[in-house]
């Protein structure tokens, strides 16, 4: 049966490259994009999707006779403190909305991100296990954690194919930073292409689990591809890529711009990093469906210089040159 797949955020730091991604996979016609706004420049089909109204992701499941699902809407971490009962609100609502038109449509599989968030203190900073005791101290790793729960439910009492992956931090040239508390390995390519100085809102021996955007669309695309019974997880899986600290990015930065210039002036951000794991163990992603990070630091770091490159010449410093 041929693939139509509906992407639910597709302007997003992840969104948009995944979406490329599977337009390439299955053909644009195969693809429908959604997010709250247009995308300008589009190529490809794109739906009008407010995620919190679920007669209107039913509207356009109907009408394209969607087969999947990758349900990416979300309010990330920083951001998410902010207001945080808004947070709540959304992030379950449209989980719980793709979920249901998941049910009552029969759709073959549906993606729901996890994050590196859902862990907090009860869980071991180092190598921390899939099985780790989740109490996540933000309410965007509330939300996840409660909605890893959720798509297991939906498996177990539905027969509803749910995947998910615990992203750690992303690091992509495709586009800016949404609101993540890792964004600043982000950012920080930005300022060095720019030869700005950078001000860094975690302490410089900050250690976090990141990967490169290559790396995770691909797990996303392995996970999804895997046969049905070797996905011996239906909460969340775990995957790594490689951890790092803001000072050994910028050593590795200052081979390519020696100049470079960092301050550290750290924020609230700084308090849910240190309750984050430094590391991750993925082993049984690579156990069930064969996961194994290709990117380290060194390659993540000539990659983002030598693409920012190229986009500020192009998009003449315009944040939007950035979305695909």
């Amino acid at each position: 049966m041929e693939a139509i797949v509906l992407v639910i955020g597709a302007n997003g730091q992840l969104g948009s490259v995944l979406t490329a991604s599977l337009q390439h996979k299955f053909g644009k016609d195969n693809v429908i994009a959604s997010d709250l706004k247009y995308r300008e420049n589009f190529k490809g089909i794109f739906e009008i999707i407010d995620a919190t109204d679920r007669d209107r992701i039913q509207e356009v499941v109907v009408k394209y006779k969607i087969t999947q699902i990758y349900h990416l809407a979300a309010i990330l971490s920083a951001k998410g403190e902010e207001t945080p009962l808004k947070t709540w609100d959304l992030n379950m609502r449209t989980l719980f909305n793709v979920l249901e038109v998941s049910r009552i449509n029969n759709i073959n599989k549906v993606f729901f991100p996890s994050s590196i968030a859902v862990f907090g203190e009860g869980a071991p900073l180092d190598q921390t296990s899939n099985t780790a005791y989740l109490n996540p101290a933000t309410v965007y790793g509330i939300s996840k954690a409660a909605g890893e729960n959720w798509a297991q439910y939906y498996f177990l009492k539905y027969g509803l194919d749910v995947r998910s992956i615990r992203y750690p931090g992303v690091i992509g040239y495709q586009s800016m930073p949404g609101g993540g508390t890792t964004d600043y390995a982000v950012d920080i390519y930005h300022k060095a292409v720019l030869e700005e100085e950078f001000s860094c809102f975690l302490k410089e021996n900050t250690t976090l689990p990141m990967i490169f955007m290559e790396d995770a669309i691909r797990a996303t695309l392995e996970l999804m591809d895997a046969p049905k019974e070797n996905i011996t997880i239906r909460t969340s899986y775990n995957i790594a890529g490689i951890s790092f600290s803001p000072a050994e990015m910028v050593t590795e930065i200052r081979k390519l711009y020696p100049d470079f210039k960092v301050k550290y002036e750290p924020d609230f951000r700084q308090e849910i990093a240190s309750r984050w794991p430094k590391s991750i163990d993925d082993s049984v992603a690579e156990e069930d469906w064969g996961w194994q990070a290709e990117f380290d630091l060194e390659a993540i770091t000539s990659t983002m210089i030598q693409k920012l490159k190229e986009k500020y010449k192009t998009g003449s410093k315009n944040p939007e040159a950035f979305i695909l």
